[in-house]
C-alpha cells in the first residue's frame, strides 16, 4: 500500500515537471501571455486588456526565456520590425515587461515639436479624430487614474481626451492621445543607434518612453535584444481589478485587432 501510495506521488510530480516544461516552451516559443496594467497605450490598449505576444515575429534571444535563461548570445531566426508595430519588450535596467509603439529604428532621427512627431524631417500627419472619454476612477491593479485634458474632474466624473489618427511615414495609421501641452510635447532630435529602437506611447502625454533617457527613469534607446514580440490581437479585457468581475468584461474588445 506504501508503495502504491508512493508510485501515486512520483506520478503527480512528473506530471507537474512535464506539464509545466511544455508550458516554459510554448511561452518561450510561440506565446507568452501579457496583462495591460498602466493607460500609456490608450486607447490603442487600455487598462486590463489580456493578450499574447507574437514572440515568433522578431526571433530570438536570452530575454525570451523566463528570468533571461535562453542560451541564446544576441539574436537568432530574427526579422526586422516594423515601424509603427505595438511591441513588448523588456526594460534595459528595470528587468520589466514595458508595451509601446515602434516609432524610429536605426539611423532615424526622431523629434517632437510641439505635440507633432517628426522622422527624418517628415512630419507624420496628425487628423482630429474626436474625443476619448472614459469615467475619471481608479483603474486596474495599481490604482491609477487618468490624466484629463478637462481637468480637474470629479470621481465618476467624464474624464475627456483629445483623439487624432496619426500616419507615419510608412503610411502605418493609428489612433494618439493629447492631455494638454506637456513637457515631452517638444525635444531635441534623437539619433537611433545601430541595433537600437525607439519606442512612444499612444497616450502621449502620459507614457514613460524613448523620449527620456535609462538615467532619468525613463526608457531611452531600447537594444534590439530586449524585444520579446509583437501584439497583434486583444483576447480578452476586463475594467475591473479581477479577472472574476464579469460584470467588468468588455465585450467589445474580445480578440480585437490591433492597429
Amino acid at each position: 500500500m506504501a508503495k502504491e501510495k508512493k508510485d501515486g506521488i512520483m506520478e503527480t510530480v512528473k506530471t507537474v515537471f512535464w506539464a509545466l516544461l511544455i508550458a516554459g516552451i510554448f511561452r518561450s516559443v510561440f506565446f507568452q501571455p501579457f496583462w495591460i496594467p498602466t493607460g500609456s497605450m490608450k486607447d490603442t490598449l487600455l487598462i486590463g486588456d489580456f493578450l499574447f505576444v507574437n514572440k515568433m515575429a522578431y526571433g530570438y534571444s536570452q530575454y525570451s526565456c523566463p528570468f533571461a535563461m535562453c542560451p541564446i548570445s544576441g539574436r537568432i531566426l530574427g526579422s526586422e520590425p516594423e515601424r509603427g508595430d505595438v511591441v513588448v519588450f523588456r526594460h534595459p535596467t528595470l528587468n520589466t515587461d514595458y508595451v509601446k509603439r515602434l516609432i524610429g529604428k536605426p539611423g532615424d532621427k526622431i523629434q517632437v515639436q510641439d505635440g507633432v512627431l517628426s522622422i527624418n524631417g517628415e512630419e507624420a500627419t496628425q487628423v482630429p479624430d474626436g474625443t476619448f472619454v472614459e469615467t475619471y476612477r481608479s483603474q486596474g491593479r495599481f490604482g491609477t487614474f487618468p490624466l484629463c485634458s478637462n481637468g480637474p474632474v470629479g470621481q465618476g466624473g467624464e474624464c475627456i481626451k483629445e483623439k487624432y489618427v496619426e500616419t507615419l511615414p510608412n503610411g502605418v495609421s493609428h489612433s494618439i492621445l493629447n492631455v494638454g501641452d506637456g513637457r515631452l510635447d517638444s525635444t531635441n532630435v534623437f539619433t537611433v543607434p545601430e541595433g537600437h529602437y525607439f519606442f512612444m506611447g499612444d497616450n502621449r502625454d502620459n507614457s514613460t518612453d524613448s523620449r527620456v533617457s535609462q538615467r532619468a527613469n525613463g526608457v531611452g534607446f531600447v537594444s534590439e535584444e530586449y524585444l520579446l514580440g509583437r501584439v497583434d490581437r486583444v483576447i480578452f479585457s476586463a475594467s475591473g481589478k479581477r479577472l472574476l468581475y464579469f460584470w467588468t468584461w468588455r465585450g467589445d474588445r474580445f480578440f480585437k485587432k490591433i492597429e
